[in-house]
């Protein structure tokens, strides 16, 4: 067996909960690569992880990897990793979410946790659509694209994960993709080494429901349009408007390092017990 293939095997519940659920070309899986990678290169022991995710073909990642896991309500995922943070506040609690769990039904959780910057490392997986559910619009579909929810063309402007995340006080703010998978594990590496509220945005390719239906003919058109479109940051500001307004930049979008929450209450909680805490 494959050096790689053994390291997978290590981390997964390999003998429980496969065959898996993505669809051929999903890049699902690839996250999933990348997050175990970055764990074991960051040598953290798998009892000192958490990791939450909500409902969509993301949220089976919780069920895959044997770490402390909780496959969570739709939209729910950021409330219980916040309060597995508040109790436990020295683990690594990492939150998957998709497009739709994070900024449709669980948009205000969103806001607030990374208005709050608890220390969460947050994987939000950007397919576009509900895939798990029959490909209807979601929030960050973009304007003009076929859904089932949209059978004309999706009239709503789509959010901008980096740019809601970065105004809502979030101190790591990036987005990688699942064709750029070296750049992608450092993203994520980095964000599970700050503290503090860390999203990585990650544009991964649903064909099944996206991608036929919106003129990719194959899965391997989704990702050459991710080479293509998809341009470092530094590039990106470099490229004039009328070609920028055609590309995706990719790459940290914020870095600070302002106190997360979790560290405040222990502070508060130190000052209640008159220093003695």
């Amino acid at each position: 067996m494959a050096e790689v293939t053994q390291l997978i095997h290590h981390y997964l519940r390999h003998d429980k909960k496969f065959p898996h659920v993505f669809c051929p070309g999903c890049g699902h899986g690839i996250v999933l690569g990348s997050l175990i990678r970055s764990v074991h290169a960051l040598s953290i022991a798998k009892d000192d992880v958490a990791l939450v995710a909500g409902i969509g073909c993301s949220g089976r990642m919780a069920v895959y990897v044997d770490f402390n896991t909780v496959h969570a309500v739709h939209g729910r995922a950021l409330t219980i990793a916040t309060g597995i943070k508040m109790a436990r506040p020295g683990m690594h609690v990492i939150v998957v979410m998709g497009d739709g769990d994070a900024l449709s039904i669980g948009g205000n959780h969103f806001i607030h946790a990374a208005r709050r910057n608890i220390g969460l490392t947050v994987l939000v997986l950007n397919n576009f659509i509900y895939g798990m559910t029959g490909g209807q619009c979601s929030s960050t579909t973009p304007t003009e694209s076929w859904t089932t929810t949209s059978p004309y063309g999706a009239l709503e402007k789509p959010f901008d994960i980096v740019n809601m995340a970065t105004a809502a006080g979030a101190n790591f703010v990036a987005r990688g993709t699942v064709f750029h998978v070296k750049t992608l594990d450092r993203l994520v590496q980095q964000a599970l080494t700050r503290r503090g509220f860390n999203v990585v945005e990650i544009l991964t390719p649903c064909h099944t429901q996206f991608g036929r239906k919106n003129a990719f003919k194959t899965p391997v058109d989704m990702y050459m349009w991710l080479k293509k479109n998809a341009v470092p940051l530094e590039s990106y500001e470099k490229l004039s408007p009328e070609t920028a307004a055609k590309r995706i930049p990719i790459g940290i979008f914020a870095e600070r390092d302002e106190l997360p929450l979790e560290d405040r209450h222990a502070e508060m909680r130190r000052k209640l017990a008159g220093g003695k805490a």
